[in-house]
């Protein structure tokens, strides 16, 4: 383009008037936009979200410390301890979640033989420092105790489509 029709455009500023085209065209279409707390958007039923360890119907917690999960994570964001009981079970000592560093790829839940670990459907959670979203096993036992119903839920309905 010639400096002559550069200075033309720039004059009658051509560029501004196309975006206020652009504004006038979008102004009368329906609004998108939701109001978040009140209005949900639909969640896909494939959505991960905040980690859960669950319990058997009689209290006794799932995992029985096979380090599965702690093998297949790709982001290293799993870390197990275990001990053998006095009955000959091994059970879980430490079981801890930094889920800054997970990536939410549900390897751990699909590698898991007893059900234990889940990725929820919650995703309105938070952490205001790092230390807060590292999840402990007593925290991850907790949510999971309080979302059971929906998490119980979830498997039952997943299980139909597999």
């Amino acid at each position: 383009m010639s400096a002559i029709g550069h200075y033309i455009k720039s004059f009658l500023l051509v560029e501004m008037l196309a975006g206020l085209g652009v504004t006038a065209k979008n102004l009368f279409r329906r609004k998108t936009t939701l109001q978040y707390p009140e209005e949900k958007t639909p969640q896909s039923p494939r959505f991960r979200g905040l980690h859960a360890l669950r319990r058997y119907p009689n209290g006794e917690e799932r995992c029985i410390a096979c380090k599965l999960c702690e093998a297949v994570c790709p982001a290293k964001a799993i870390t197990i301890e275990s001990a053998v009981r006095e009955d000959g079970t091994r059970r879980t000592t430490r079981y801890d979640i930094d889920l800054t560093k997970c990536i939410f790829c549900g390897f751990c839940e699909e590698s898991c033989p007893v059900d234990s670990i889940v990725e929820t459907n919650i995703h309105e959670y938070h952490g205001e420092k790092r230390g807060d979203l590292y999840f402990t096993k007593e925290m991850l036992l907790a949510v999971g105790d309080r979302y059971e119903p929906e998490i119980a839920k979830a498997r039952e309905a997943d299980a139909r489509y597999r």
